[in-house]
Order: C-alpha cells, then structure tokens, then sequence
C-alpha cells in the first residue's frame, strides 16, 4: 500500500509510518508531498492520504491520526492503547495527557529542528526515529504485561 501525508513530518505523520509498517503492512511506502498537493497526489498514485483535513485517516475530535491508524486496522493490541495515549499527548497540545507525552513532544521537535540539514527528507527522518518508537512500544509493552 502507499500512504501519502505533508512534509516536513513531526511527531503523528512519523508515528503513524511506524505503526502501519510495524502492524500494518511491512512494505508500506510513504509518500511525503507540499500540503496543497496530497490530495492531487493520492489520487494520482493511488495512495491512503493521511494526517490533512478530510482524510478519513486523521485527527478525530480529541484524538490523532494514530488513533484513527489503530482503529482502522482494528489494532486491538493494549500496548498500542497506551502508546496512543502518549502520541496523542504530543500530537495534540494535550502535552500532559501520558507522563511521557511532553518528552516525545521534544524528541519529535528536536529532530524536526535538525531536517534538512541533518536529515534529508522525512524518509531519513522515519529511519532515524523509529527506533525510539519501537522503545516506547515496548515500554508500553512492559507496562500492561507485568514480568511474571
């Protein structure tokens, strides 16, 4: 599948690639375009546009697009409940939603402060932060399944 969204990512438009390639769909390609132009360009290349207005992959009331991710794809993993929570907090200006919240907020900033000239483009984004959410994943992991 391709899944088209606004350049320039920060905290859901990378969150949301990491989860539709952890849970979704491993070949996934993401396609990061002008804002005036997703719409145009997910028509022409056949791609899910995400994260803009009237996408049905996106902000719903109080709750972020990775909220929308996880119910679209009935992502019943209670682990991903959590870490919505937390992407939703930093997404949103709801920044003390999850304890960690805040903190993601200022990961995701601070790398979207480094592109370009760091990274450059928002696929060398994806690369550089989906370790960290592979992270909080299984923190939330540990957090709902206790040791036993």
């Amino acid at each position: 599948m391709k899944y088209v969204t606004r350049a320039h990512a920060k905290v859901d438009r990378i969150a949301c690639p990491w989860l539709i390639r952890r849970f979704v769909d491993p070949q996934a390609e993401f396609l990061f375009v002008e804002a005036d132009r997703v719409m145009e360009t997910a028509e022409r290349e056949g791609a899910i546009p995400f994260d803009v207005p009237g996408a049905a992959l996106g902000h719903r009331g109080p709750y972020c697009t990775f909220d929308a991710v996880i119910e679209e794809y009935g992502l019943n993993d209670p682990a991903l409940a959590e870490l919505a929570k937390i992407v939703r907090g930093a997404d949103t200006s709801d920044r003390e939603l999850a304890a960690e919240s805040a903190g993601l907020y200022a990961f995701a900033s601070g790398f979207h402060a480094l592109s370009p000239s760091r990274y450059a483009d928002d696929h060398a984004l994806m690369v550089a932060e989906f370790p960290a959410y592979d992270a909080l994943y299984e923190f939330c992991r540990m957090r709902v399944q206790p040791a036993r």
